[in-house]
């Protein structure tokens, strides 16, 4: 089948390279890369291969067109121009929704409604009829204005593509999922390496980390908007899924520790380690993250690697209880050397608290929240 559809893959700032690196991974080329998306050329199937594999997206949308918008009839002209009924039927929804960013068209209100007029007048000509009943599937349209060129495509994905399914009751500040595989995948899991976060919450990153060594597909557990669409046949999505379930590694020896001081998360994150289908590749326990060592590991002399994200003093308790908890990490996570160590936090000057400063950092977002990604990987002293 000929890759002739441009899909474009949203995500959280900071994890568009990773992202790209997924995009190629599944044998697609890659067209563009933008803050926050990268877009890529594809067919139908691979609209069902990207939602299902793509681990660090939010959603994936098909694009169709984009065009030069300077002025609400150019906007009109444009979008009324694409060919809607090549997706959207004669009594399907197709509401509208969107972001214009450095552009002159900076009412979205007014945006949504000359690009669903439009939409309207398109169809209408179409298909002859006056009135749209929209009672069908839902085709999420959603525009994109960048510097005055404006992208009008379609959400195959529904709900976002962060919740996994996994995880319906979350602790006091979750980290998305998406998030926390990228955490994992800058860390480079393996199977001979221990993966443990003292921080666990409801353990969404070992969670992640799990499904990552295991080659467990994140969206194997979930449905998506696409599955509605007559031209993605259901057929089509039991193939993705099939082909998926075919690279789960089931002999994978990877190991991944998940504690936290709050006892009334572990219960949580073991029904959701379940509910991944990763229980196996995990223990979840109740400890002190200043209380952890090597020992603690099983054998002195395991390899291993930290991957946290420790309470920011932004959503969770005080920011001085933060800092606080910064200081005291610093000298038993260092006696961990020559293990890696990577910690997602939005304190500032988190290197001198630590007292130690880091060999790599990466900007990133939790939320709307801007953090930093500080990462050990030589010897500490």
């Amino acid at each position: 089948m000929e890759k002739n559809l441009v899909l474009v893959a949203t995500c959280m700032f900071g994890l568009e390279k990773l992202l790209g690196e997924e995009i190629d991974a599944l044998g697609l080329r890659r067209i563009e890369t933008i803050d926050g998306r990268v877009s890529f050329f594809g067919d139908e199937s691979d609209i069902a291969r990207a939602n299902i594999n793509l681990r660090l997206a939010e959603r994936v949308f098909v694009s169709l067109g984009s065009f030069e918008a300077k002025s609400f009839a150019q906007l009109f002209d444009g979008t009324r121009d694409l060919p809607w009924e090549d997706w959207i039927g004669d009594v399907d929804a197709f509401p509208v929704k969107g972001h214009s960013i450095k552009s002159g068209l900076t009412s979205i209100p007014d945006c949504q409604s000359i690009v669903k007029k439009a939409v309207v007048e398109r169809l209408r000509s179409k298909y002859g009829v006056s009135w749209f009943e929209e009672s069908g599937a839902k085709y999420q349209i959603e525009f994109f204005i960048f510097k005055d060129v404006a992208t009008l495509m379609i959400d195959t994905s529904g709900t976002a593509l962060h919740k996994r399914g996994y995880r319906p009751v979350a602790g006091a500040a979750p980290l998305r999922e998406t998030l926390a595989a990228a955490l994992v995948l800058t860390s480079r899991p393996r199977e001979d390496v221990l993966l443990w976060d003292p921080f666990c919450g409801t353990a969404t990153i070992p969670i992640e980390a799990a499904m990552i060594a295991s080659g467990r597909a994140p969206g194997l557990n979930r449905s998506f908007a696409g599955e509605h669409f007559a031209r993605l046949p259901l057929a089509m999505w039991a193939d993705a899924k099939a082909e998926a379930e075919a690279k789960i590694r089931r002999d994978c020896k990877f190991e991944a520790f998940a504690s936290d001081i709050d006892g009334g998360v572990i219960e949580l994150a073991k029904e959701n380690a379940r509910r991944a289908g990763v229980a196996n590749y995990i223990k979840i326990f109740r400890a002190d993250a200043l209380s952890i060592n090597k020992k603690a590991s099983g054998d002195e002399s395991r390899r291993g690697t930290v991957v946290c994200n420790p309470p920011y003093g932004e959503r969770m308790g005080e920011r001085s209880e933060a800092e606080a908890l910064y200081r005291k990490m610093g000298a038993p996570f260092r006696a961990l050397t020559p293990w890696q160590i990577y910690i997602l936090t939005s304190c500032e000057n988190f290197q001198r608290l630590y007292g130690a400063r880091a060999d790599k950092t990466k900007r990133l977002y939790n939320g709307m929240i801007p953090c930093t990604l500080y990462q050990y990987f030589k010897p500490q002293r």
